[in-house]
C-alpha cells in the first residue's frame, strides 16, 4: 500500500511538473503562495464544482495574498481512491470522496452508508447538519492522515437499468449492478438478491455500453451529467440511501493552519456547503426533465416498503457489531421522527 501510494504521489508530481494540467505547478518566487489543490470525480456543470468555486472565491478574497486555490473535476488528479492516498500525503490538499469509501478507512462512517436510515430528505439534512452527528465520524480518520471539513449533498440513491424495469426487489435477481466500492454496498446488494459489482465511477459509463452492467445505483444526475441515460431506460425511485460526498483534507494542513485561518477557512467550508446545495435542487430537476424528454429515460415509483423490509436486518447487524455508533444512530431516528410528525 505505501508503495502505491508514493507512486501515485510520484506521478502526481510528475504531471505537475510537465505542466499537462491547466493551472498546476508550484507558485513562483515572485509570488511564493501556497496552492492548495483540491481534486473531484464530477464534470465542471456539476453542483460540487459550483460549490468548490464559491469556496475558492471566499479563501482567494480573504487570504490571497498566501494562498491559491486551484480545482481540477473529472478525475484529473485520478480516481477517488486514488484522490484520498494523495491527501494522505499531501501532494494535494484536499478532495472529495464518496461516504462509502471513506468506510474503508474509518467504520463509523459505516453509519452514513446504511440502506433507509434516513426517513426523507429532510430528515437527512437535519442529521448530516447536526456536529453532534458528524463530529465523532468527520473525527475519526485523523490517524489515517486526513479529517472530513464538509459534507456535500449527493441527493437520493436509485436503482437505473438498461432494460429491465425494478419496482419490486425480486426485479433485481441475479442482475449485476454496479455498487460503490464499500462492503456495507456490496451486502446490500446480496439480500436484494441482485450482482453487486463494486468499480469506480469512471468506469461506469464504459462498463454500461459494453453491457458488463445490467444497472447501476446513484442519484438522477449520473443519467445526464455522466451520460448513464443514453444506455439505461429505466430509473427506479426505491430510495435505498442518502450517501453524503464528504471533503476531506490533508490533516497536517489543517492542523498547520493558525487559528485566524482556520476560522476563515471553516467559513468557506460553510459557504461551499450552502452553494452546493442550493445548486443540487436546481440540477436534479433540470436533469430529470432532460433524462425523461431527451434521454427517453422512463421514472418508476416503486412502493418502497418491501425494499425496506428486506434491508432492515443491516440495521441491527450494524448496531450489533458497532455499538460505539449507537448513540449517533439514535440522534438520527430523533430527527427522522422529528419530520415524521411534521409532515
Amino acid at each position: 500500500m505505501k508503495k502505491r501510494i508514493r507512486a501515485l504521489a510520484l506521478a502526481l508530481a510528475a504531471v505537475l511538473a510537465l505542466g499537462t494540467l491547466a493551472g498546476c505547478g508550484s507558485a513562483s518566487a515572485a509570488d511564493d503562495k501556497y496552492i492548495i489543490r483540491i481534486g473531484h470525480n464530477q464534470s465542471t456543470n456539476h453542483p460540487t464544482h459550483t460549490g468548490l468555486l464559491a469556496f475558492e472565491e471566499y479563501i482567494e478574497s480573504e487570504l490571497g495574498d498566501k494562498y491559491e486555490v486551484e480545482i481540477f473535476p473529472s478525475e484529473l488528479l485520478g480516481s477517488q481512491n486514488e484522490m484520498v492516498q494523495l491527501t494522505q500525503t499531501g501532494a494535494i490538499t484536499f478532495c472529495v470522496a464518496s461516504n462509502s469509501l471513506l468506510e474503508t478507512f474509518s467504520e463509523n462512517y459505516t453509519l452514513f452508508n446504511l440502506p433507509y436510515l434516513f426517513s426523507s430528505p429532510e430528515a437527512y439534512h437535519a442529521s448530516m447538519d447536526d456536529p453532534d452527528i458528524t463530529g465523532p465520524i468527520f473525527e475519526s480518520t485523523k490517524q489515517a492522515g486526513f479529517e472530513a471539513v464538509t459534507w456535500l449533498d449527493a441527493g437520493t440513491r436509485n436503482f437505473y437499468t438498461i432494460d429491465t424495469p425494478i419496482e419490486t426487489p425480486e426485479d433485481l435477481q441475479g442482475l449485476k449492478i454496479r455498487v460503490q466500492q464499500s462492503p456495507t454496498n456490496v451486502t446490500m446488494m446480496e439480500l436484494l438478491g441482485g450482482s453487486a459489482t463494486p468499480m469506480g465511477f469512471g468506469d461506469v459509463y464504459t462498463a454500461l455500453q459494453a453491457q458488463m452492467l445490467d444497472g447501476a445505483e446513484n442519484n438522477e444526475l449520473a443519467l445526464t451529467d455522466n451520460g448513464h441515460g443514453d444506455v439505461c431506460k429505466y430509473y427506479s425511485y426505491d430510495m435505498h440511501q442518502m450517501i453524503p460526498d464528504i471533503l476531506i483534507g490533508n490533516l497536517d494542513f489543517m492542523e498547520e493552519l493558525s487559528e485566524e485561518e482556520r476560522a476563515i477557512f471553516d467559513e468557506g467550508f460553510e459557504i461551499l456547503n450552502q452553494t452546493q446545495r442550493e445548486a443540487w435542487e436546481t440540477a436534479v430537476e433540470e436533469a430529470k426533465d432532460r433524462a425523461e424528454n431527451e434521454q427517453g429515460v422512463n421514472f418508476i415509483y416503486p412502493d418502497i416498503e418491501p425494499f425496506q423490509e428486506v434491508l432492515q436486518p443491516m440495521h441491527e447487524d450494524m448496531l450489533e457489531q458497532y455499538p460505539d455508533l449507537a448513540p449517533i444512530y439514535e440522534l438520527i431516528q430523533e430527527h427522522n421522527a422529528e419530520f415524521e410528525s411534521a409532515s
